[in-house]
């Protein structure tokens, strides 16, 4: 082969190298990478569990069928109308073909097109007292969807600190694990150089062993955790979320607490007592409405002749008058139902009145001796680190044995993991002060 030919060959063959690479370039850049998920706060996994179907869903529903309930006893307020279509046949007498055989009937055979239109006039307050029930149960419903709201939101609150306090302490178990296996190896070799003793070397080795089961428990609780976080919004639930993590942070100052009055009766729960009071008044004018005259008006206009002829058209007005007279003690029963679960539901005011007095004491006294704990297992946390740093140190120098670096390592985990969860706890405590207290 020439020099010029192989030159050629090398040109050609760099040129498609260049073009391979660009190839790959082109096709490795339209691949999707994968997606990096920023870390979720708690704001975020709140609005990912209300947009998922909860019980915030099925309380909006129930709202939606408490107005529409609303509409039908409006509905009953306004004039009804049909249009009814009939005929009738009615044999006639066997001596007498002429003649109809049911002296009701206007003739052998009898055709019927009216157009009815009926209206109600409320004089025993019957349909007051359906639409009364109506507003009453729609008011239910909309404090039940801010009820749900508002359990859905805690809920989430509690998994989100469990979630992270379970990873945290999993870091704490490992750093604990760590320095233990660092002593481990020290007083081996300290064994085989005959400056220790075997039972130190059972001691750190008992303490790695220990460590290493804590360490296989708070993984499990953490993916746990993790799990039951992300059930809220997802069926992937084995899938680690990225979250914030608010324990590294400085925690919040407790709020002043009121000065006076009773924050706990701005609760929800108090507004669904008294929507249920009102229907239950309703409840008892309902009942009342059967002891009362009622009045109507009906009016017809069409074609009722025993012949389809549209010259026989014509038009009636009904009035009508009804005056209860004796039902069997039907409608004062009912009344007094009505009543007793009045006094129920006031009883079970009085009650929930009592319990949220003392849950919102609790969680109020929870915040502000969980907050000044927070301090306390810092300077805890802090002296443990010094001392196993100390007894290290000690120990290296012969002055101090391994049961006493085994105690300050424990000691130490123990206190990291004191801190958090004071954390976790001071965190859940306002939350729970914010439901106590009607916010």
């Amino acid at each position: 082969m020439d020099p010029l030919t192989t030159m050629r060959n090398r040109i050609v063959s760099r040129k498609l190298s260049i073009a391979a690479g660009w190839f790959a370039v082109a096709v490795y850049g339209a691949q999707p990478q994968p997606q990096i998920l920023p870390p979720l706060t708690l704001q975020d996994c709140i609005r990912l569990a209300e947009s998922a179907p909860s019980a915030v869903s099925v309380a909006r529903q129930e709202r939606e069928i408490a107005v529409r309930g609303v509409t039908q006893a409006r509905a009953g307020f306004l004039p009804q109308s049909q249009w009814a279509n009939g005929f009738i046949y009615n044999s006639p007498l066997l001596y007498d073909r002429k003649t109809f055989s049911f002296i009701p009937s206007n003739g052998i055979r009898e055709y019927a097109s009216l157009i009815t239109i009926n209206q109600e006039f409320d004089t025993s307050g019957r349909l007051r007292a359906d639409m009364s029930r109506a507003r009453a149960a729609q008011d239910a419903a909309v404090t039940s969807v801010a009820l749900a709201q508002r359990d859905l939101r805690r809920a989430v609150a509690t998994a989100y600190y469990r979630a992270l306090l379970t990873r945290r302490l999993v870091l704490v178990t490992k750093e604990a694990l760590a320095e233990s296996q660092s002593f481990e190896k020290r007083t081996r070799l300290l064994f085989e150089g005959g400056e220790a003793a075997q039972a130190d070397v059972i001691k750190a080795s008992a303490q790695v062993a220990f460590l290493a089961q804590a360490l296989n428990a708070a993984e499990l609780e953490a993916k746990l955790a993790n799990q039951e976080l992300a059930s809220f919004w997802t069926r992937e639930v084995a899938d680690p979320l990225p979250l914030v993590d608010v324990l590294e942070e400085t925690p919040p100052s407790p709020e002043p607490s009121a000065a006076q009055g009773a924050p706990f009766l701005k609760r929800l729960e108090f507004g669904i007592f008294e929507a249920q009071q009102r229907g239950i008044q309703a409840d008892v004018r309902r009942a009342r409405s059967g002891l009362l005259p009622q009045v109507g008006f009906s009016f017809q206009y069409g074609l009722d002749s025993t012949a389809i002829r549209i010259r026989d058209r014509g038009y009636a007005a009904f009035v009508n008058l009804n005056i209860p007279i004796f039902d069997w003690n039907k409608a004062r029963t009912a009344m007094q139902q009505a009543r007793l679960r009045s006094q129920q539901n006031e009883a079970a005011r009085a009650i929930a009145e009592r319990t949220f007095s003392k849950e919102y004491e609790s969680a109020l006294a929870r915040v502000k001796q969980l907050f000044e704990q927070i301090e306390l297992t810092r300077q805890q946390a802090k002296l443990a680190g010094e001392d196993l740093r100390l007894s290290r140190i000690r120990y290296e120098g012969g002055e101090g044995s391994a049961l006493d670096v085994v105690t300050a390592q424990n000691q130490l985990a123990q206190a990291r993991s004191n801190y958090y969860t004071t954390i976790a706890n001071y965190l859940n405590a306002r939350a729970d002060l914010e439901v106590a207290s009607g916010k």
